[in-house]
This record gives C-alpha cells, structure tokens and sequence, in this order.
C-alpha cells in the first residue's frame, strides 16, 4: 500500500471518527455516554447505531456480521449472519436490527464451561461491548462481545476484565478525590503487550507432526550453532521476515491496532512486534487480532507463524510482556514519578498499592501465567521464573528504604551520560535500568509483568492485576477518608506498606540459585507447575477477593479452575500421544533403515576385503541398536502410563500425574532420540532437524 498511513489507519473500524459521520448528533452522545460512563442503551438508540454500523459495512463491501467473543479456549470465536433478508417479489433487502447488535445467541456446548453447562444445555449469549469499536474482518462487520451462558455465569474473557476495570476505576476515583482531582470523571489500566513469535518454512512445518498437533518440537538435538553469538537480536530483517512484517503492520494499521516496533529477537528465527499503549479492553482485542493476523499473513509468505512458549528446547522461549499502567480521563498516568518522585505523595500511595497487592497475591499472578507451554518456558532463556518478585530500580527502592528507615530522602540530579566523542551530544541516564530476568519490573512510569506466554490472552493476568490493586486502593481509603490528619496518616501509611511488603523487592539476578534460596527465607512463593499454582486460585482468599470487587463469583473461579487443569491434561496428553507417533512411525524406522545401511555397508566391505577391520561401522550399530531397544522400551512406559492418566479420577490428581510422571517420560524417550540424531545420516532422518527449521528461513 503506497498511500499514507494516516489516510488508512482505522479504515475498518467503526470509530469515533465514523460514528460522528453516520450518527446523528443525539444518539451519537448518548452512544458516547454509553461508552465513558458505562450506562445502558434502550433499544431505539440501538436501532439507530445498528443502522449505521449496516450502511457503513456495507460501503465497505461487507456482507455479514458477527458477535465476536473470546471464550476460553484462548482464541476468538465467531459466529456469522448475512445481512440480507427476504423482500416481496423474490426481492432482498439487506437489515440489521438494535436487538442483533445488543444480543446474539451461539450454541454454547461445545466452548469449555468447566462443568456450568452440560453438552445438551446448548444456549449461550453474546453481548456487544460498546467500549470496543467493531470492525470489518473478511467481508463481515464483527461487534466485540462478552459471551455467558443461559443461567448468566461468564464463558468468556472479556467479561471479567470488564469487571475489573470498573473495579479499579471506582476505587482510584475515591483515592484521587482525597487528593482534590475533583475534576478526574474515569480512570481507566491501559496495556501494551510486546508480541515474541516464531517463523519458520511451512513445508518444515508440515514435516513435523509435532509442530502440526502442539505447536512445539517434541524432538531435536541442538543445532551447532544456536542463540550463543546473540547475533540475531536486533540484527538486519530477512527479506522475507521484513515483507512479512510489513504487511502485519498495514493490515493491523487498518484495523486501528497501532502497531509501533518490530524487531529480531535473540532466537534465530525468533521476532516481535510492539504497540503503542491504549486501554486494557482494546489491548486485549488487539492482541487477539495480531495474533490471528500474525498466522494468516504468514502463510501468504510461504511461513507458518508460531506462538507457543516454548517451541524449541534451548532456545528462547517466546513471552508476551504486559505493560501495565493507570491513568486518568484528564491524561495523566498514576504512575508516573515526576522529577521528584520523592515529593510525589500521590505517585508513592499508588506505588505502594501495587508492591502490596503483589507481595499479597503472588498465587494469583502466578495462577494468571499458568499453563503447560510456559511452564516449559518460566525460569529459562530470559523469561523469568515461577518466583513472582518486584524490579523498583535503584532510585525508587532508595527512596522507599529511606521513608522505611526514617532517613533523609535523597536528592539525585538526573546524571548525564557521557559517551566521550565529542561528536555525539551527552543524554540524560533513566532512573531504572532494565533487569530482563524480572517477573514484574518498574520500567519509568509503568510495570512491565514479564510472566504472560506468547499465545495468551492478556485478559487473564490483566483483570487480576486490576482486581488485587483494587483491593488495596480500597483499603488505602477506607483508611484516609476518615483520617483526622490526612497528611500524616498518608506518611505513616506509605511507610508501613513498604515495610510490611518490601520482601517482594529484589532488583538483583532472578536467575542466580542464590535468589530462590533468598526467596524461600523471605517466605515468597515457588510455584514451578501449573497444577501446583492453580490449587490457590480456589483458595477462600482469592474467592473471598474476586466475590467482594464483582469480578467473578465462586461458580465461575471454580469452573475457570477446571477448564485450565482439564486444558494442561489434555495438552500433555496430546503432546505424548504425537511422541508416541512419531518414535513408532518415524524415528524408529528410521534407526532400523540407517542401521541396515551401515550393516549392508559392512557386508560389502568384508566381501571385497575379508581381512578388513571396521570397528566404527559396527560399534556404530551396536550403539544405535542399542538405542533403539532403549527407546521401544521407554515408549512402552509411556504408553502404560497413558493408559493409567486415563484412570484417575478427579482434574487435580489428574495433572499432577501428567506433570510428575508423564512429561519426565516423555523427556526419557526424547533425550534417547535427539542422542540418535545426532548418530544418524541426515538423508536418513524422517523430520527437519533444529538446523533445517531455524536457519532456512
């Protein structure tokens, strides 16, 4: 596309911008009063804006809508209807309804309910979220909606972000008030999640039945040569990769995702894609559609996108990092310092707010990253680990340990970085520096959650950071509401959060063996595995929190639990099934065929020249036959284990077993094939190797 970005971005979205042009002025306000207050909308304004949304897709050569929803299956899901309708005479007309847009009904069955809704209990409903724009996608107007089932409990991932950004917004209002920002009517958690992904050749991939079936190599010896030299990283884009990314950036530009920063990650092979911050509601529907785009564009390349956590073993894993803020409908972001941030009383009861609720609900941050790829990926290759702490920086933790120990704050002028060639002008130094092995670090004005893996929604870790910062804004109010002396209840207040949770501080190296013995004498958390983390989501605590702020009642945290337990079995299980397929049908024939060469090999020589020694050729198939007797036999255990995971009863004992006794085998049976691999002629092996899949592109 030659034209200018601005002349496009937002062109397939029912914008401000377009609401103004097909609505007339009294429904456009009260459409808009709708959207900044959160109030409802009667039918008749319905009507009007549904016909205006209709005309405008129209003109743009749609044909059908859709209430597009994102159930808990992680992705997107939607469910299209034509515009057209049956007119007189054979005739058509082409209409869309108030009551269409505000409310459609898909069959709810087949989407995960962790058991709120039997498979014959088939209705569900779609409610359109006016706080997130529709827009067209392949001929179809899709209206952003929350989904729930016939008895009113949520099915989706939107509604408790929802829930909680009201939850948030009406606790940082009353803390505002006391600070006399009378004026602040909203405050809305703004996000911007930073996108890591893979691309690899897709006629590599659809050689790799692993890849095809869990999104990851459940084989494959490293490469000689992998991420060591770090030259990936920021380095020049392929051709191919930069056309790709070009392309990414019109198409989501289009659908006003304000896509900002690409670049080579450290993995050969391994990319990014950033945007530009904007509210947690719209972060989240614009991270789903990067990454249905991210998939779709790719293949167009002749590549295949890929988005698990961890898709190749010693490698990078791919994270998608949350940057998290809190701002005002005024323009101002909460945590933003200011030149002194030790003046800034407001910036400081915020901060404070947010070291506590972290320290407080480590499970429940730890519980929102939960899943079967990124436990793979959490503790290796610069993500960082299961153990949930907080990066301040060195300015801010100074200042905090001053109030904590009654000392005079100090007074740093900002330092000036000299590069020492006069030709290049000093700039100024930022007050924190980045700590990449951080789970949650203060990065200048926002905190950047680090945890979250690459093909997440980022409603889950976002409605609960809402929801635990709520809580404690709470509190802070409840407290400096009825305060005598507002001022020296403040003091006092910020000084004792920091010194009951300061323990959650650590700016130092997450990944030295020193930390996790540090961190267990602080008394923070290690939870390594999902099935681990997720028994403190139904803890009394945490339903007791998400009950009190409306996020999500007991029935629906519990059938939240049971769908993610039942999704990590399930992944497992289906990683361990394609193992299985792939050790019996290609990796083992393979062995044979390769080892029948050499014997054959052997046979020829010894004809032409009885007296020769080849002791390389038969300690070659001595060593591989070996092998592959010891992989029949692991691949046996794997599938008596299979046999007994399907037995127990109960989601709990059932991903423990998965975790404890099914991956560790899976791993037994992979470490015997890569060590094959690397013994084996190339033209006789059956899939691409690392080599082959990161390098070709």
């Amino acid at each position: 596309m030659t034209e200018n970005v601005e002349s496009y971005f937002g062109s397939l979205v029912f914008d401000d911008e377009k609401m103004r042009q097909y609505l007339a002025k009294d429904t456009y306000k009260q459409l808009k009063v709708t959207i900044n207050e959160g109030s409802s909308l009667n039918l008749a304004i319905a009507n009007q804006v549904a016909h205006a949304m209709k005309e405008w897709a129209l003109s743009l050569g749609a044909t059908h809508f859709c209430h597009w929803f994102q159930p808990m299956t992680g992705i997107t899901a939607e469910k299209h209807e034509s515009f057209l309708s049956p007119a007189k005479d054979g005739k058509i007309m082409m209409e869309f309804s108030g009551k269409e847009l505000i409310q459609g009904e898909p069959d709810a069955s087949s989407f995960p309910s962790g058991g709120l809704r039997a498979t014959f209990e088939a209705r569900g409903y779609t409610a359109w979220d006016p706080s997130s724009y529709a827009f067209i996608k392949d001929k179809t107007l899709c209206i952003p909606t929350a989904f729930c089932s016939y008895s009113g409990e949520v099915l989706d991932k939107k509604t408790p972000l929802l829930r909680s950004m009201e939850a948030i917004n009406n606790q940082a209002l009353r803390i505002l008030k006391l600070f006399g920002k009378d004026e602040v009517k909203r405050v809305l958690t703004t996000v911007g999640p930073e996108q890591e992904y893979f691309l690899i050749n897709k006629d590599l991939y659809l050689k790799r039945k692993d890849l095809i079936h869990t999104g990851r190599t459940l084989l494959g010896a490293r490469p000689p040569k992998g991420q060591e030299m770090e030259d990936h990283y920021f380095g020049t884009l392929k051709t191919r990769v930069a056309a790709f990314m070009q392309e990414l950036d019109v198409e989501l530009w289009k659908l006003g995702v304000y896509s900002k920063t690409k670049h080579n990650e450290v993995a050969p092979s391994q990319h990014e894609l950033a945007p530009v911050f904007t509210t947690s509601n719209q972060a989240v529907d614009h991270n789903q559609l990067t990454m249905e785009l991210m998939k779709k564009i790719a293949e167009k390349y002749d590549l295949v996108c890929l988005l698990h956590e961890k898709p190749f073993a010693g490698l990078n894993g791919s994270g998608k990092h949350n940057n998290w803020s809190i701002s005002t409908d005024t323009g101002a972001n909460l945590l933003e310092p200011g030149d002194n941030p030790k003046d800034n009383a407001q910036f400081l009861l915020f901060l404070v707010a947010v070291i506590a609720a972290v320290d407080e609900h480590q499970d429940l941050l730890r519980v929102s990253v939960a899943s079967a790829g990124n436990d793979h990926r959490l503790g290796a290759n610069e993500a960082p680990p299961a153990i949930v702490s907080m990066f301040l920086g060195e300015e801010l933790t100074e200042i905090m340990e001053a109030i904590a120990e009654g000392k005079a704050l100090p007074t740093k002028a900002k330092e000036k970085m000299q590069l020492g060639v006069t030709l290049l002008p000093p700039f100024a130094k930022d007050t924190t520096d980045r700590n990449r092995t951080s789970p949650f670090a203060f990065t200048g004005n926002k905190f950047e959650f680090r945890m979250l893996g690459s093909s997440f929604s980022v409603s889950g870790p976002n409605f609960v950071l809402n929801t635990i910062i709520a809580e404690k804004l709470a509190e802070f109010a409840d407290l400096l509401e009825g305060a005598k002396d507002f001022s020296a209840t403040l003091s006092k207040l910020v000084k004792e959060t920091y010194i009951k949770h300061r323990r959650i501080v650590f700016n130092g190296n997450n990944y030295a063996d020193v930390w996790v013995e540090e961190a267990e004498k602080r008394g923070l958390l290690n939870l390594k595995a999902t099935p681990d983390a997720l028994e403190t989501f139904i803890s009394a605590k945490s339903i007791a929190l998400f009950e009190k702020f409306g996020v999500l009642s007991s029935t629906e945290i519990h059938s939240r639990y049971e769908i993610v337990l039942e999704n990590y079995s399930k992944t497992v299980n289906i990683e361990a099934l394609t193992l299985i397929d792939m050790v019996r049908k290609q990796i083992l024939p393979a062995i044979s065929n390769f080892s029948g060469h050499l014997a054959q090999s052997v046979l020829n020589k010894k004809a032409a020249v009885p007296s020769v020694t080849l002791s390389y050729e038969t300690q070659l198939i001595e060593e591989l036959s070996k092998i592959a007797d010891g992989v029949d036999k692991e691949v046996l255990v794997l599938e008596q284990d299979l046999l007994e995971a399907k037995m127990i009863e109960g989601a709990s004992p059932e991903s423990h077993f998965y975790h404890d006794t099914i991956l560790p085998q899976m791993a037994q049976v992979r470490s015997l094939c890569d060590t094959a691999e690397l013994m084996t002629d190339q033209e006789y092996w059956p899939i691409p190797t690392y080599e082959t899949l990161l390098y070709s592109v």
